[in-house]
């Protein structure tokens, strides 16, 4: 017990009162030991209560003042993984006990508690990411909406990251999420090549329908070229089959199947998108020109209207 503290300079010091060590050395004299009670007297343990003999845990750890255990397995190689493992526990066991044992509590710790500090490390630092590709696009294309259009081919990216896991037979982990944050620098280059090259001929004179035909017959080549010696480069890392490149596979295919099903989407839907962004643009102006009795004629499809 604690008999006393004292402050010496900086320091405070604590004394402590305890019996001697011939006087607690076996379990016999536990029995003997004195208590104090509320009216002042002194009793023996063995007089106030009833002694059992047992087994009780050799450390008894504490957190905010309430005892805590740790409870870890390992997870049979095929049978399943650790996040299939862990929301089974959460959907049914963990509940079930806590409805037994009033005033349970439960945390992740371990690999599940530093897993989560990973995702959300990774999505805080995929949205400073984001914002730094679109302030760059903004500043090259001198627009707000079309580096919105360039980057749309990356939640596109992320889905064919999911079909590739899908196909492959691999579950999603942190190093699959680790590809994805890489798969978003790399999908927005063949949308990039794309736009500028439909800028430049839309620039140069053609309408706006024939220079994203022009745009897309310049580009095709190279963006799918690009795209496939991106994934056969990359394919022998997924069929690796020795342990120490095993855990870098996730990775590999969400960069090899984001990248190849951001192509299509990119060689598709982002032409389609650059129409439609267009025809937004000068709807208020094809409005009033209805409203005026001036017919329908589109802006963009004359260069000189459009300047």
């Amino acid at each position: 017990a604690e008999a006393t503290r004292q402050k010496r300079g900086r320091d405070e010091l604590r004394a402590y009162v305890r019996y001697p060590a011939e006087e607690r050395s076996s379990l016999a004299q536990v029995e003997r030991f004195i208590l104090r009670t509320p009216a002042g007297g002194e009793m023996t343990l063995g007089e106030a209560a009833r002694i059992h003999r047992g087994r009780a845990y050799t450390t008894i750890r504490r957190v905010d003042g309430r005892r805590v255990i740790s409870v870890t397995a390992d997870i049979a190689e095929g049978q399943a993984n650790g996040n299939q493992v862990v929301t089974s526990l959460r959907a049914r066991e963990l509940p079930q006990l806590m409805a037994d044992v009033p005033g349970l509590s439960w945390e992740m710790g371990g690999e599940q508690k530093a897993q989560a500090e990973t995702l959300e490390s990774l999505k805080n630092g995929f949205q400073i990411a984001l914002i730094v590709m679109f302030a760059m696009l903004a500043i090259v294309f001198r627009s707000y909406s079309q580096p919105a259009l360039v980057m749309l081919a990356i939640p596109f990216g992320m889905v064919g990251a999911i079909w590739g896991h899908l196909f492959m037979g691999f579950g999603l982990s942190i190093i699959s999420m680790m590809g994805v944050v890489a798969l978003a620098g790399v999908v927005v280059n063949d949308s990039l090549v794309l736009v500028d090259a439909v800028n430049t001929f839309n620039k140069s004179g053609m309408s706006l329908h024939d220079a994203v035909i022009a745009g897309g017959t310049r580009r095709f080549r190279p963006i799918l070229l690009t795209s496939l010696t991106t994934f056969f480069g990359l394919t022998p890392m997924i069929l690796e089959t020795s342990l120490q490149a095993r855990f870098l596979i996730p990775m590999a295919i969400s960069l090899a199947f984001g990248v190849l099903f951001a192509t299509a989407i990119t060689l598709m839907i982002v032409p389609s998108f650059y129409l439609v962004l267009e025809d937004i643009r000068y709807l208020p102006e094809r409005l009033k020109q209805l409203f005026d009795g001036g017919g329908t004629s589109s802006p963009r499809e004359d260069p000189a209207a459009a300047e």
